[in-house]
């Protein structure tokens, strides 16, 4: 179809899903529509939806709204997670014209054709059972010239009582290693330095596409396998790994890292809970002990290294006691920041039916003091990196005269404004803690490329 059509986008939720978006959105660039501004006023708006928490819920209804302003006679078009597990409600919601579910919404040039060329007669609804959802589609983020995110995982086959990731995004299945690398010689075209492998359950890589006789998968590779294949193939210079589970981040994956060239000592580990009695009733696959011994390897072989915990506070039956153990078993990690999520209640999942329900108010003090942690364990690691060199990658936004980038181990870091710095690897040495930051001297008179 040519068309003069403008479709804008706005994502909601994980790097996955900006990956996704970034890829969806090529496809109509490619196809002859103008991608604008959401703000700009649009034809056809598409919403990428998260459903980690309510509260994205009731974002993707405030954007759908927000879209109506801009432009009221544009088509919406909802899709992702949200979509996937609630495609009633959204299809209720005033202004929405289509429904796009897990499988759909990777052919949604061609939905959103029809819906042009037909308005009324194509099916509002298309949210298939997710359990049909068995294919992979690739994308990697566009936007920033200095990070790019690229998917080489989805899906996940682990039953957290918490969690509805399985249910909107179906089994795990991987890209093949062929295709990343490739994926990877376009990013390095780009002129990109810095690529996240990302995923949702990322360390289950390898997992195929096509079902035969009903068995699961075969497992075509491992994520080892992966990174071995990218750490010898092309020269953008720096690659990092997302979340990553600590059953799956393996002394194996951990000794890679410490020894590549291209993989930065940068780990972000689930942990959710520092109680293996929660971790139980979670359906977690490890206890705390497993927990330790990763950080603990992980800094014996790379000091330097930076490590980001996620953890959910408020989970049913967080006595004060199991809150307390696991503030106190963080407190005694080696890490240098959180992400905290306030635990609420999912439809369709285990723990929503749960006994010994934590009030609100308390889960959101919970949260707090855990926040405070988190600035805590990052000052003092910026603090133990004081007057050291690093590489620092800088982006090219110019910020009331300075610019900012990240070291090697993900320390955000910050120089006056040089245009010529833009999407170059610095180095630097680290001077003094600023509110977020630290501020670095430039080393080298000239930019180095490592």
């Amino acid at each position: 179809m040519s068309t003069q059509a403008s479709i804008a986008f706005h994502t909601l939720g994980c790097k996955l899903n900006f990956s996704e978006t970034s890829g969806i959105s090529q496809k109509f660039i490619k196809a002859g529509y103008e991608v604008v501004d959401f703000d700009q006023g649009a034809d056809i708006y598409v919403i990428n939806t998260c459903s980690v928490t309510d509260f994205a819920d009731r974002k993707c209804r405030n954007i759908v709204r927000k879209a109506q302003r801009f432009s009221p006679s544009a088509k919406v078009v909802v899709m992702g997670c949200y979509a996937q597990l609630k495609p009633k409600e959204i299809a209720d919601i005033e202004g929405v014209d289509m429904v796009l579910g897990a499988e759909a919404k990777f052919n949604i040039l061609a939905h959103v054709n029809d819906l042009l060329m037909y308005p009324g007669q194509e099916e509002k609804v298309l949210v298939g059972d997710i359990n049909e959802a068995n294919t992979f589609e690739s994308g990697y983020s566009f936007g920033q010239r200095t990070r790019t995110f690229l998917k080489v995982q989805d899906g996940c086959d682990y039953k957290c009582t918490f969690c509805t990731i399985p249910q909107a995004r179906g089994k795990s299945r991987s890209d093949t290693i062929e295709n990343v690398l490739k994926n990877i010689d376009e990013i390095e075209a780009l002129g990109i330095k810095e690529i996240v492998l990302t995923g949702v359950n990322i360390g289950d890589f390898g997992n195929g596409t096509e079902v035969i006789e009903g068995l699961k998968p075969k497992k075509e590779a491992m994520f080892i396998d992966l990174i071995r294949a990218i750490d010898v193939h092309g020269e953008v210079p720096r690659f990092r790994i997302s979340s990553i589970e600590p059953n799956l981040c393996t002394d194996e994956v951990i000794d890679f890292v410490a020894n590549s060239k291209k993989f930065m000592p940068h780990f972000h580990m689930p942990l959710q809970s520092g109680s293996n009695e929660l971790l139980k009733n979670m359906r977690r696959r490890y206890k705390r002990e497993l927990y330790t011994s990763r950080v603990q390897h992980i800094k014996s072989i790379m000091p330097q290294a930076c490590i980001g915990v996620d953890v959910i506070v408020g989970f049913p039956g967080e006595t004060d006691e199991l809150f307390l153990e696991t503030y106190e078993f963080i407190k005694s990690l080696d890490v240098a920041y959180l992400h905290v999520f306030t635990y609420s209640e999912r439809a369709n999942t285990l723990a929503a039916s749960m006994e010994d329900v934590i009030p609100v108010n308390t889960r959101r003090k919970r949260n707090e003091m855990l926040r405070i942690l988190s600035k805590e364990k990052k000052q003092q690691f910026y603090q133990q990196h004081l007057g050291q060199s690093f590489y620092a990658l800088f982006e090219a936004e110019d910020k009331d005269g300075y610019m900012y980038g990240f070291t090697e181990n993900y320390i955000k870091v910050r120089t006056s404004y040089d245009p010529t710095k833009a999407n170059q690897l610095v180095e630097v040495k680290t001077l003094m803690l600023g509110d977020d930051h630290v501020e670095v001297a430039v080393l080298a008179q000239e930019i180095l490329s490592k």
